[in-house]
């Protein structure tokens, strides 16, 4: 990005939850034809296409401005993971899963492609994100959301067990090169439950 380039401040609300022991009821299935794939050597444009088409609607902007080597740097990391949502072969979602020095696990990045919302796979899918980290021995899972993602988000992370435990107003200051579709207003979140 060029010094030059425009930037408009966007103002979101962002929402920090956390699980401190696993869910305790059985996990919902995936669909027939719906599989969970970890991609061992995620290239930066398989990443990118991931990142780009899940979080086109939801202001995902961080992750566009980095460098190829930044984010190869990331993607290599033993500490990240890719995972992919494949429905019948084709890729209908991703999540980004961070092992911290604390032993918690952060879900960095989730999400689905836009043919795939509404498919019903959303709160499966989250639980084999969840399943997973506790499998490999989080001591904790972490997750955050905001006010410009997906209304369903906040309630979704909740229902899965989730719990919030900091709320931050942010101002991001979004390039305007990127192309992105920008909220007219920031939303206000709903009291947690």
């Amino acid at each position: 990005m060029s010094a030059a380039a425009a930037v408009t401040p966007v103002e979101v609300e962002v929402t920090f939850l956390r699980m401190d022991r696993p869910p305790a009821d059985p996990a919902p299935a995936l669909p027939e034809g719906v599989r969970v794939e970890r991609v061992r050597r995620c290239t930066t444009a398989f990443y990118r296409f991931l990142y780009d088409t899940v979080g086109q609607d939801y202001l995902w902007w961080f992750r566009r401005t980095v460098s190829d080597t930044h984010l190869g740097a990331i993607l290599a990391s033993p500490q990240v993971s890719i995972h992919v949502l494949y429905n019948d072969g084709e890729p209908a979602g991703f999540y980004e899963l961070e092992r911290r020095s604390n032993r918690s696990t952060n879900i960095s990045y989730f999400g689905l492609l836009p043919h795939a919302v509404g498919q019903r796979m959303g709160r499966a899918f989250l639980r084999h994100a969840v399943d997973l980290c506790w499998a490999e021995g989080a001591a904790a899972v972490t997750v955050n959301t905001c006010t410009a993602d997906h209304p369903r988000a906040l309630p979704n992370y909740l229902a899965s067990g989730f719990t919030v435990y900091r709320r931050v107003r942010e101002e991001w200051p979004v390039p305007g090169n990127l192309g992105l579709k920008l909220p007219s207003q920031p939303a206000r979140t709903s009291p947690a439950r």
